[in-house]
């Protein structure tokens, strides 16, 4: 059986290929040296935001699950 024209895949246009490596190094991109670095205590104002942020989050992925 042969597919007709409207079935094939569009082409996309072919771009180069760059490693993970050259793009970071191109954007000045460090690796991290500690979990420390990705720390972020002030991120939340307050409990009462990161505990609503945690229930919203619970929720949506609750509702993905369904």
């Amino acid at each position: 059986m042969t597919s007709s024209n409207a079935e094939r895949m569009p082409e996309w246009p072919t771009a180069e290929h760059v490693p993970a490596e050259e793009l970071a190094r191109r954007q000045g991109i460090q690796p991290i040296a500690s979990v420390d670095d990705l720390a972020r205590p002030d991120l939340f104002e307050s409990d009462e935001e990161l505990d609503e942020f945690l229930a919203d989050l619970y929720t949506s992925r609750r509702a993905g699950a369904a």
